[in-house]
């Protein structure tokens, strides 16, 4: 993996919110006739932004987090410090995020700085040294500017997104002595939502290429990095579906995946490997194992639509990156 490559990160856990109500602005503003197109554009460039800056307080909402001090997480507090030093950033506010699934995540805005949030389900799953390495990823996203980078690569494929679909719309609703030019529209109404589909395969495979880079940056900052977070994200994938199959709680969450260190979608098919190499051994003999297996070309399919890389590549990964 060329870590030279532009890394990127979503701000995924409003994604499903502002697609929706984004759309249905532009709809509604667009049947209207209250604006042009330049003017659509405008203002979906400016919806974005605008929920990006107040993403961090519907975040920390949503997932019922709250600042942790020094005196009731010493050892978590510690390790976010010298990790922060390592990555040579600012030591972001350290967050606990009140929900049972293991997982972690970095977000912010410069109305709110930057934030690194682990889950009760996160600390209660991982021994001590593998929630150190999920730290130092979570802050390789902070040192590669993840979020802020996202905001500008999402930009583009919303706004064919939304323009196309308004085009289309609105030469669906035209009168018939208006609609001479109502081919062309929904023609270009077309094309432009295909290019949005074409960005967005760009847009993932830069978000699996963030993840990569983001373990590389973990590895290198975190003492045995590269053994502590393969142990770390098999014990997530496990959990993760664990949690799935004995409370639905994952159903509700899916939608929010792309924040975090490891996808959720993913945990049933990377859990059924795991079952097939042995649950029940040790750390580092259930990793080897898993890494033995063979990427099949549904695998390869399944990723390309997938946020966060394939498991089994992402721990081939971590190995050559040691």
């Amino acid at each position: 993996m060329n870590t030279a490559k532009l890394q990127v990160s979503m701000v995924g856990t409003l994604a499903a919110i502002i697609g929706l109500s984004t759309l249905f602005f532009a709809i509604l503003l667009s049947l209207l006739k209250a604006m042009s197109i330049y003017t659509l554009a405008l203002t979906i460039v400016m919806f974005n932004i605008v929920q990006w800056l107040i993403a961090p307080y519907l975040i920390d909402a949503i997932y019922r987090v709250k600042k942790v001090s020094r005196v009731e997480e010493p050892q978590l507090y510690d390790a976010v410090e010298r990790l922060s030093q390592k990555s040579g950033i600012k030591t972001p506010q350290l967050m606990i995020a009140r929900i049972p699934i293991a997982n972690a995540f970095a977000y912010g805005s410069p109305l709110t700085g930057n934030r690194i949030a682990v889950t009760n389900g996160l600390l209660n799953t991982l021994e001590a040294e593998e929630v150190e390495a999920v730290i130092g990823h979570e802050l390789g996203h902070l040192r590669h500017r993840d979020v802020q980078v996202m905001m500008f690569v999402s930009i583009l494929p919303a706004l064919f997104y939304y323009i196309g679909y308004s085009l289309i719309w609105s030469t669906a609703y035209t009168r018939r002595d208006e609609r001479s030019n109502g081919s062309a529209l929904a023609l270009v109404g077309f094309l432009s939502v295909l290019l949005y589909w074409v960005l967005t395969l760009f847009t993932l495979y830069l978000s699996r290429l963030r993840e990569y880079y983001a373990d590389r940056h973990s590895v290198s900052t975190v003492d045995e990095g590269s053994r502590k977070l393969s142990e770390g994200l098999v014990k997530i994938a496990q959990a993760t579906e664990r949690m799935r199959f004995h409370h639905g709680y994952m159903n509700n969450l899916s939608s929010l995946k792309t924040l975090f260190i490891s996808d959720p979608d993913s945990a049933r098919r990377d859990l059924g490997e795991l079952y097939r190499t042995s649950i029940w051994k040790s750390d580092q003999k259930l990793v080897a194992e898993y890494l033995s297996r063979k990427v099949t070309a549904a695998d390869e399919f399944a990723e390309l639509l997938s946020t966060h890389p394939n498991m089994v590549k992402r721990l081939r990964s971590l190995q050559e990156a040691a």
